[in-house]
């Protein structure tokens, strides 16, 4: 079966064009300015519409196993696909926690079986579990995953010997949650003495402070560059942090590499007053300030790829006080509407975002054949019609928890069709689930 879309304006590798992609089985046969012809395909004219790369996001809670009340594997990417996101890479701060490689095998074989996405699974990392982790195979699990600042799930590795063993021996991507446990054991205690149990949310980001931050940030640099140990840190959320990251070389010569996750690119410190537990996230919303300069560094390159950190609770588990309320929310289904709408407002380019969500992912993590609109890759694409609008509600939510920081907000975008491998698995609103997703592999 082979499907040809035609009259498309494609955003790929910095440029904007208006072409025919024709997709046959599960990659892209060819891609031209020219008329294609092919009598047996099925034809999507997509006059007037942006094909991008199909998003892959590094960072996502899927809850299962042990938590699935909050989201499952299948809820998820589902509401993945619908957001235009194809591929996606979990965490292993489930239940039970994803230390041993058998644990890690489960969670694939799962998804085999219920995920539309595409998917990979991060190893996690413990205080006392390094030889299992270097045994993780790095042609087809995306990374290992340290938790250097304790979070839903408590995975804290905080003992020396243990990062030291990890960033000396392991010699795959390290994935890290950076904030310093012991300033925000500090910093809640000075907060319970003046408020106690009554902490207002407001005072997260001085909680999960700047400090905490960079002090954890810093220290996984030191150890990367004292074992070239290849490093990325996840959702960074202040403008300190930024100074530890180079963009004077190709991402592809980096040893050490940044992400940054639209919650931090769109909400700041004032958002507290209206939306509560809702955005409480870690790391925190941090200053309006803080978002500027992150989106600063998206555009010059200090910080490489854009991921959701998709993490939902449900809506009981937010309402509640501050030291019970989790942190976390769901994005996954927003992501590219809430960026497409950055770049109605000028802020960024649609070239940038197919780099920052798709190219740069891929380039990131090594992953074979996507991230890119090329001839030979697999077709996981997505058409977005820019002069569409829609106002996210409860009807149209996907996640399990079936709430979104995003609610009552109108994004002035809207993604369309959505193929993962060839498949057009979502198509306005609908799906097709008879094909699953594949698990990603690596050119490592």
């Amino acid at each position: 079966m082979k499907t040809l879309i035609k009259n498309a304006n494609i955003v790929n590798d910095g440029k904007i064009i208006k072409g025919n992609v024709l997709i046959n089985e599960t990659v892209i046969e060819k891609i031209s300015t020219e008329e294609i012809v092919y009598d047996t395909a099925i034809i999507i004219d997509a006059e007037g519409k942006y094909l991008f790369p199909g998003c892959i996001d590094d960072q996502v809670h899927f809850r299962e196993p042990g938590l699935t009340h909050k989201g499952e594997i299948y809820t998820e990417a589902k509401a993945a696909v619908a957001g235009g996101v194809t591929s996606y890479m979990e965490m292993p701060n489930t239940v039970p926690n994803t230390f041993t490689q058998e644990l890690l095998e489960d969670k694939y074989k799962r998804a085999s079986e219920v995920s539309l996405a595409n998917y990979s699974f991060f190893m996690g990392a413990s205080n006392d579990n390094l030889e299992e982790v270097l045994k993780t195979n790095p042609r087809n699990v995306c990374g290992v995953k340290v938790f250097m600042g304790s979070s839903t799930g408590n995975m804290l590795v905080d003992k020396k010997e243990t990062l030291e063993g990890l960033f000396s021996k392991c010699k795959m991507l390290i994935a890290t949650h950076c904030e310093d446990e012991a300033t925000i054991k500090h910093n809640m205690e000075v907060y319970k003495q003046k408020y106690g149990e009554d902490v207002p949310m407001g005072c997260h980001h001085e909680i999960r402070s700047e400090e905490a931050c960079y002090k954890s940030s810093s220290l996984a640099v030191e150890l990367a560059k004292k074992y070239n140990t290849r490093l990325h840190i996840l959702h960074i959320s202040t403008a300190k942090e930024l100074s530890l990251f180079d963009n004077t070389k190709p991402l592809n010569e980096k040893r050490i590499t940044a992400e940054a996750c639209i919650h931090h690119l769109w909400f700041s410190d004032e958002d507290y007053k209206t939306k509560g537990s809702f955005i409480k996230w870690n790391p925190a919303v941090k200053k309006g300030s803080d978002r500027d300069a992150i989106l600063a560094a998206v555009l010059d390159n200090r910080i490489d790829v854009i991921a959701t950190d998709h993490a939902p609770h449900t809506v009981d588990e937010k309402k509640q006080s501050y030291f019970k309320a989790p942190s976390g929310g769901p994005l996954v289904q927003h992501s590219l509407n809430a960026m497409l709408e950055l770049y109605k407002q000028g802020k960024i380019s649609l070239e940038r975002i197919a780099e920052k969500m798709a190219h740069a992912v891929a380039d990131c993590f090594q992953i074979e054949k996507r991230g890119y609109i090329r001839e030979g890759y697999f077709a996981d694409l997505v058409l977005v019609d820019l002069n569409d609008s829609y106002a996210v509600e409860k009807s149209n939510i996907l996640y399990k928890c079936a709430w979104s920081p995003f609610e009552g907000f109108v994004f002035h975008s809207k993604i369309t069709h959505t193929f993962v491998n060839g498949q057009l698995v979502y198509k306005n609103g609908q799906f097709d689930e008879t094909v699953k997703g594949k698990r990603l592999t690596f050119e490592r």
